[in-house]
């Protein structure tokens, strides 16, 4: 079952989803304002912060060896995205971005507990496109920004702007409270990980 627009809204006012800062309006004042809440699922905006390849470092990884925020770390450099000239991703370029809204999942005794999805919008997808692919899940008990992988498939250049709603985040219920066992990318606040 996926929540509606409402049940995220109640689930926020209840601290049993958290998404700082909150997206606002709740609502549309009219029928062509801007809301982020569309019918299941709320949108978020993109960090201003990039984690973008290095040029020149070799980038073979074996998969097995864990250890990927370390990795990441060491061959990607942050850059920040210009607010007024944005930034710029080339065609067939894979980055890591990150949402400016930082998402807690708490797991609370007697407190229903929620999973999460992040996906893409059709707007961006339909020009070419990917915000985030092969990992949409937040798991209960996460708490961090969430990771966006960001590559553009389409043959010209797209620009991204900081604060641009990029993604939308689709909440479920899990049908009973699980243990705690977090990942290495808990607490995470650059789009590598933690660090």
């Amino acid at each position: 079952m996926i929540l509606s627009n409402l049940a995220i809204q109640a689930a926020i006012d209840e601290g049993d989803i958290l998404i700082d800062p909150e997206p606002s309006p709740r609502r549309p004042a009219g029928p062509n304002d801007p809301c982020p809440y569309d019918t299941c699922s709320v949108n978020l905006r993109l960090d201003s912060q990039l984690s973008v390849p290095a040029k020149g470092k070799p980038m073979t990884f074996d998969l097995r060896s864990g250890g990927v925020s370390k990795f990441l770390s060491d061959i990607y450099v942050r850059h920040t995205i210009d607010e007024d000239g944005g930034y710029t991703l080339q065609p067939n370029r894979f980055i890591l971005g990150q949402t400016l809204e930082q998402i807690t999942l708490p797991i609370r005794p007697d407190r229903p507990c929620y999973a999460a999805r992040i996906e893409g919008r059709s707007s961006f997808a339909r020009i070419g496109l990917l915000v985030h692919f092969t990992a949409p899940t937040i798991h209960a008990g996460f708490r961090g920004n969430i990771a966006l992988e960001m590559i553009n498939l389409a043959g010209y250049p797209i620009t991204l702007y900081p604060g641009m709603e990029v993604c939308q985040l689709i909440v479920e219920p899990l049908d009973s409270s699980p243990f705690l066992n977090p990942s290495e990318f808990q607490n995470q606040a650059s789009p590598t990980g933690p660090r």
